[in-house]
């Protein structure tokens, strides 16, 4: 975490906020989950945030605010794509609003990264941030805004709140894609991330899923960006692992694009 990270598409996390709470299937089996489960004891960076249930560590909704990282992208002065609470989630109701102005008044002082906000919350996100205001600056050139769509419960949920905020790039993360999924109107969409489901209780994610997103994309003139096969797929094509090195990927897959 940090200044360093294994997400293919961004070039370090940052983590102003610690702990989440499950809403929707695509929680099921958090990475950030588990990962803040084993720190979890006492005197550790994720203490109090986690239980265990159906013998299986998950979010006990408890979150904590980790002030001694907030001005840590100002302090970073080569320019990065930083991704916003890769252990939390920004729009989490249990963060004080007055907390979460201050975290985007960073990410407006330290203009020369790139923030990426993922939200499971969209809702909250679009009340925050509220209609297009340039004279007080946003939409912010430096801060793209996404929402998760696991499966298309979750697209048709979520995707028309990230359409009415406003914002430089808004993005789709697909991942863990769990279910086919109908993207039919990508208008006011810049990116589409697609990954299947890593871990050992990893759920499927089928080709002819991602074909069908890959190509809703290309019709539509949205970047797309394939990050990994997942588990399951990944067994059935032979590649070890969850496939997540691009030259582990089958040859038509290899697209990683960004919005620019």
């Amino acid at each position: 975490m940090g200044d360093n990270t294994n997400i293919e598409w961004t070039d370090a996390t940052w983590n102003p906020t610690r702990g989440c709470s499950l809403v929707s299937a695509g929680c099921t089996n958090c990475y950030a989950m588990s990962m803040a489960h084993r720190f979890n004891g006492e005197g550790q960076a994720y203490e109090g945030l986690t239980r265990v249930s159906g013998g299986r560590p998950v979010w006990n909704g408890n979150v904590m605010l980790v002030r001694n990282k907030l001005l840590q992208p100002i302090r970073w002065q080569k320019p990065r794509r930083i991704f916003v609470n890769s252990m939390s989630d920004l729009h989490h109701d249990q963060i004080p609003i007055s907390y979460v102005e201050e975290i985007y008044d960073v990410m407006r002082k330290a203009r020369h990264h790139t923030f990426q906000v993922l939200t499971k919350r969209p809702e909250q996100m679009m009340k925050f941030i509220g209609p297009a205001d340039p004279s007080g600056g946003w939409p912010l050139h430096n801060v793209w805004l996404g929402v998760t769509v696991e499966n298309q419960d979750a697209a048709d949920e979520r995707i028309h709140f990230l359409k009415r905020t406003p914002s430089s790039v808004r993005f789709l993360s697909v991942e863990p894609m769990i279910g086919p999924i109908n993207l039919p109107d990508l208008a006011g969409i810049q990116w589409v991330i697609v990954g299947g489901e890593s871990g050992p209780r990893a759920r499927d994610c089928r080709r002819e899923w991602v074909d069908h997103i890959r190509l809703q994309c290309m019709e539509q003139g949205v970047a797309f960006f394939f990050k990994q096969l997942g588990n399951v797929w990944a067994k059935r094509e032979g590649i070890p692992q969850k496939g997540g090195n691009i030259d582990d990927l089958p040859k038509y897959m290899r697209i990683r694009e960004f919005p620019y």
